[in-house]
């Protein structure tokens, strides 16, 4: 049975998916060379620093004695065309021949942007673009967000009971059971930054790191206008280890406290408002920022309409009297657009796309089919 151009673009999403948590903050690629209806060479984007998944489908055919001369390469992202940690990508598919590639998604990055769609037309190679745009801008929402606007993509995530609650009264620690807590360490994997409410800290005293502790470590960030955090707690014991950053009210930075913590081992800075906030982190490179704050983090994002995803994990318990705290009702509906629903043992993570996450990637009209 003969495969369709689809099917061929969507395998090479699949491969690209592979790479997630593991090539933050580049976008996750993949790429596939068909000849005659079938695949002879296939890559993607394997870690951050690597090769990119053109170079690693070329090298697959290589491997497999396969010529890429006059072939078709399906491809999730346009071909880079600069100087990075790698040589452009548009040279060596002009070196193996190509007759024609397809393009899933223009690259927003601003030395690519068509650059390098245009580069590959140039050299007489035909290009289509469009084919499961959707699909693709999906896959690296994060990376298009912060190439146009120069900002994190926000991630709001929770877990709650049957009954809504997010916490509970008594000494259980977990709403949720084992096989969703290690989906939120994949979850943190993939991002640059961990934020949560002082509050969190207090009750909590959690580390905020993706377990097991490998590769990447994404910043931990406390928002703490009164510089409550205790001294003693584990994020300022790990603070060398893994960074920390407290964000205050700029009164509190010239207090004995501001110093105990710089001491620490963690930064410190004043902060006014979450928008300066947010511009502050795509400064620092924060490409994907994960909220895991409580009840009155997640509404405040909510109600300001910075969350661009939502992620939910519900457990089938009913918490009645032994809950405590939920979501705060805010002013209006929240609709989550391409909504997805997988299942964890007994619960089920809820991941959708909120109006400004669909804006901000360019989704074109429809749902994935």
């Amino acid at each position: 049975m003969e495969r369709t151009p689809k099917q061929f673009m969507q395998h090479a999403l699949d491969l690209a998916a592979r790479g997630l948590g593991n090539v933050e903050p580049n976008p996750a690629v993949g790429a596939v060379i068909v000849k005659g209806e079938r695949i002879i060479g296939s890559g993607w984007h394997k870690k951050f620093g690597g090769p990119h998944a053109e170079i690693n489908a070329l090298e697959d055919c290589k491997r497999q004695g396969n010529n890429p001369k006059g072939a078709t390469m399906y491809v999730t992202l346009e071909p880079c065309c600069h100087f990075g940690k790698r040589g452009p990508c548009t040279d060596a598919l002009i070196a193996a021949k190509l007759k024609r590639v397809v393009v899933a998604t223009i690259d927003p990055y601003r030395q690519v942007n068509g650059k390098g769609v245009r580069l590959l037309r140039k050299a007489g190679i035909k290009v289509d673009v469009g084919l499961c745009w959707n699909e693709a801008r999906l896959l690296n929402a994060p990376f298009i967000k912060f190439a146009k606007t120069g900002k994190p993509w926000i991630t709001l995530k929770w877990a709650q009971s049957a009954d809504g609650y997010l916490a509970r009264t008594d000494k259980e620690r977990w709403i949720t059971g084992p096989k969703s807590r290690k989906d939120v360490h994949k979850l943190r994997r993939q991002v640059g930054a961990i934020l949560v409410g002082i509050n969190t800290v207090l009750k909590d005293d959690p580390f905020l790191t993706p377990r097991p502790a490998k590769g990447k470590k994404p910043l931990r960030i406390v928002l703490d206008n009164h510089l409550r955090i205790p001294l003693g707690c584990r994020l300022l014991r790990t603070a060398g280890k893994f960074p920390v950053l407290i964000i205050t009210r700029n009164k509190m930075l010239q207090t004995k406290k501001a110093g105990q913590i710089i001491s620490r081992g963690a930064q410190l800075i004043g902060c006014s408002n979450m928008k300066i906030l947010l511009s502050e982190l795509g400064k620092r490179g924060i490409e994907r920022l994960l909220v895991e704050g409580g009840p009155t983090v997640i509404s405040s994002f909510l109600k300001a309409g910075l969350a661009d995803e939502i992620v939910v994990y519900m457990s089938p318990i009913i918490l009645g009297a032994k809950g405590r705290a939920g979501i705060t009702p805010i002013a209006a509906e929240t609709i989550l657009h391409y909504a997805d629903i997988m299942r964890f043992g007994n619960d089920i993570r809820i991941t959708g796309l909120t109006d400004a996450g669909i804006k901000q990637i360019n989704l074109k009209k429809g749902m994935l089919k």
